[in-house]
């Protein structure tokens, strides 16, 4: 099907590459001007919009910063502020937090969902199970570009995982001894097993009195337990 309007369509789209493709010449705040003309926003308008922006993305202490000088975690914020001066309807975010530390990852994420609250429409990939279970209402994962599953993450996790689970280490009799159980949905990692379950306690206290368990943790199922379940341990190259 032909694409229409390519240029009308594309005004509507806000763009965060998961390079750093900022320009080194500039500052922050000029950065932001010079995307501007893309979209034909007047030079008052853009002004305007750039400051609103450095302060959205707490860099406005940055404001004449040349692009070089700036931390990993501010130059996203910068391409996320960039990605904004058009005002889109849909932001279309590649890898937004790879390689950035804890705290400037979270910063990201609470920009994120406030955008979202404001009704912007985000369109993210993530290897960040994490991050897609704090951003995404709905999500695919896929393996070598094939869909596995689809549908909103607590959903998922529920269906593939249960409530918990429970990881036992101990000698091989103990894990051949859980394994046994054709009742127990579980995975070995190792000299570890790992047990999918909706009742982590109860079912700690009965592999305690029929395999003499004694390494046992209990955590909550996460997005992640789902993607590993479904796409396998295996290094993807």
């Amino acid at each position: 099907m032909d694409v229409v309007h390519p240029r009308e369509t594309k005004k509507l789209l806000g763009v965060v590459p998961q390079e750093n493709n900022l320009d080194p010449d500039f500052t922050t705040y000029e950065n932001l001007l010079v995307y501007s003309r893309y979209f034909d926003i007047s030079r008052s308008e853009a002004e305007e919009k750039a400051e609103r922006l450095l302060e959205f993305v707490q860099l406005q202490e940055k404001r004449e910063v040349l692009i070089d000088k700036l931390s990993g975690g501010m130059k996203r914020r910068l391409i996320l502020a960039r990605a904004l001066l058009n005002d889109p309807k849909i932001l279309i975010l590649d890898e937004p937090t790879t390689g950035l530390d804890p705290q400037a990852r979270h910063v990201i994420w609470e920009k994120l969902k406030s955008l979202k609250h404001e009704g912007i429409t985000m369109i993210l990939t993530t290897q960040y199970m994490e991050e897609a279970a704090q951003l995404c209402d709905r999500l695919i994962i896929m393996d070598y570009g094939k869909i596995l599953v689809e549908g909103k993450p607590d959903e998922l996790v529920k269906e593939y995982i249960g409530a918990g689970v429970l990881e036992v280490r101990g000698s091989p009799d103990i894990l051949s001894c859980i394994m046994e159980n054709e009742e127990l949905k579980f995975e070995v990692v190792g000299d570890t097993v790992h047990v999918f379950t909706d009742k982590p306690e109860e079912l700690m206290s009965t592999l305690l009195n029929r395999c003499k368990v004694d390494l046992t943790t209990i955590r909550a199922a996460t997005l992640e337990d789902v993607f590993l379940k479904l796409t396998g341990r295996a290094l993807r190259e």
